[in-house]
């Protein structure tokens, strides 16, 4: 009975971004499942395609892009039932000054840059797949935000950049980006309830991957949890969203942090 709860034979996804850290992870979680899966991302992949993987060349931000990327998927498999979207710019630690400087001087070609590829691109994914999934009748659409989409970016986890003669705020546009995407999960899950397609979010606290260790001090001391998740510990969320286990559930956030938003 469990196992098929949870099971996905038979059903076709779609996860876009699907070669960062999680989008593997998701990829991986959803294969073992029973799914075959689409990884959707602008880069190149390395790995060869099988029976139940297909690695297809897309742009999110671009709509004739991804109707190829989908008319490709259909040829081999199908229309889809299952969308992650997972694609995602952020301005990392690393990224040049000007994009983690003071708000007043944020430059706005890479809030834009962000929006487009954060709002625009599940935009558009939303519209190619969801509507694929609306027309068949059934399907379940993710979307990937996070802790600061809820809450703001606690700038004294930076401040020993600041305390190094950094000049580094977390930027406004992510947080902007993933706010955006809880509202429109209401929005697709009222939209598409009549044709039984859920939609619904995941807000996910960050992942460890060898940080920074003054940053991991910092931002551990706001978990409960005391610690960064494993990049494995989202899959559980992702496969109950993706499953029959979920059925009834449309238009909420699912929020997993390790207690980061309970204080």
């Amino acid at each position: 009975m469990i196992d098929r709860l949870f099971s996905l034979d038979g059903r076709v996804a779609v996860v876009t971004g699907g070669l960062g850290q999680l989008g593997r992870q998701f990829t991986a979680t959803l294969e073992s499942a029973g799914a075959r899966v689409a990884v959707l991302d602008q880069r190149e992949a390395e790995e060869t395609d099988t029976d139940h993987r297909l690695h297809v060349r897309a742009d999110v931000t671009d709509r004739p892009s991804l109707e190829r990327a989908i008319g490709h998927v259909e040829a081999r498999w199908g229309s889809p039932h299952i969308l992650i979207n997972n694609a995602a710019l952020d301005s990392p630690p690393g990224a040049p000054a000007s994009a983690n400087g003071p708000f007043e001087d944020f430059p706005v070609d890479v809030w834009r840059s962000v929006l487009d590829v954060n709002v625009t691109g599940v935009f558009l994914c939303s519209q190619v797949v969801g509507g694929r999934l609306a027309a068949a009748g059934r399907g379940s659409i993710i979307n990937i935000a996070s802790i600061y989409g809820l809450v703001s970016p606690d700038q004294r986890i930076y401040e020993y950049r600041r305390e190094r003669g950094e000049e580094f705020f977390k930027p406004a546009a992510y947080a902007a980006s993933k706010s955006a995407l809880l509202n429109l999960t209401r929005y697709l899950a009222t939209y598409w309830a009549p044709s039984n397609v859920r939609v619904n979010t995941v807000s996910f606290a960050g992942v460890f991957n060898d940080q920074d260790p003054d940053f991991l001090k910092e931002y551990t001391r706001r978990v409960p949890l005391g610690r960064m998740a494993r990049p494995d510990e989202y899959n559980g969320a992702i496969l109950f969203l993706a499953s029959d286990a979920s059925s009834y559930m449309t238009g909420a956030n699912l929020v997993l942090d390790g207690g980061y938003t309970a204080w």
